[in-house]
């Protein structure tokens, strides 16, 4: 492996690992992709827990280091490849403010989307997580009211972290044309050169990823 490669660790199947996917796509930079079947249980397995000690997707590594945690991959990218970090100080407080919101509240999309599509749960289960998963989205349309982009006047992390959760909603019964104003957000963000959705964008298998 060479110091300066990116090398992604993730899942096809996984909104985090689809976060600093989508960012690499955006950003254009060519990076190293190796799968975890999280079916197969491999990410619980002794080599991955020797880069993930959480035993979850993603992982990331670059210069010597391994970054763990989507929002942390996020910041420690833009930080290190200077795309999409917000043009100000204070927008890239605000970006990283975004991202430790939606690690508290968008995630609840994630686990309405999870016991809809892979584990069956309690009604009652349900009838928690849906509520809050519905309030984070609307959280969301309010604050693209009259505006293009989460913080400042172009896309950031905090826009990839949000998104890149929000994008199995319909999965778990949340349609999108619910928020008109997530559902022109989502329309921006797909018009940008090297978007694609997760089930285009993450290989299920190990692969380079070089942009044309």
């Amino acid at each position: 492996m060479q110091p300066d490669q990116l090398t992604l660790y993730g899942s096809f199947t996984s909104s985090s690992s689809y976060k600093p996917m989508l960012y690499l796509a955006l950003a254009r930079l060519p990076f190293s992709f190796r799968t975890v079947n999280l079916k197969n249980g491999v990410q619980k397995q002794p080599d991955y827990l020797a880069i993930n000690r959480y035993g979850q997707v993603p992982a990331l590594r670059h210069r010597g280091l391994t970054i763990v945690q989507s929002n942390v991959i996020l910041d420690y990218l833009a930080r290190t490849t200077g795309h999409f970090a917000g043009a100000t100080e204070q927008e890239q407080w605000t970006a990283r403010e975004w991202l430790s919101w939606e690690a508290d509240n968008i995630t609840n999309v994630a686990k309405v989307r999870h016991y809809s599509r892979f584990r069956a749960v309690d009604p009652a289960v349900m009838d928690y997580f849906r509520p809050l998963a519905e309030a984070a989205v609307a959280r969301v349309d309010e604050a693209l009211a009259g505006r293009d982009w989460l913080v400042g006047d172009g896309p950031t992390i905090a826009d990839i972290g949000c998104w890149g959760r929000m994008v199995f909603m319909a999965e778990g019964g949340l349609e999108i044309e619910r928020w008109p104003n997530v559902h022109a957000w989502s329309r921006r963000l797909a018009a940008m050169p090297g978007f694609a959705l997760p089930y285009a964008l993450i290989p299920k298998k190990d692969t380079e990823v070089v942009p044309a």
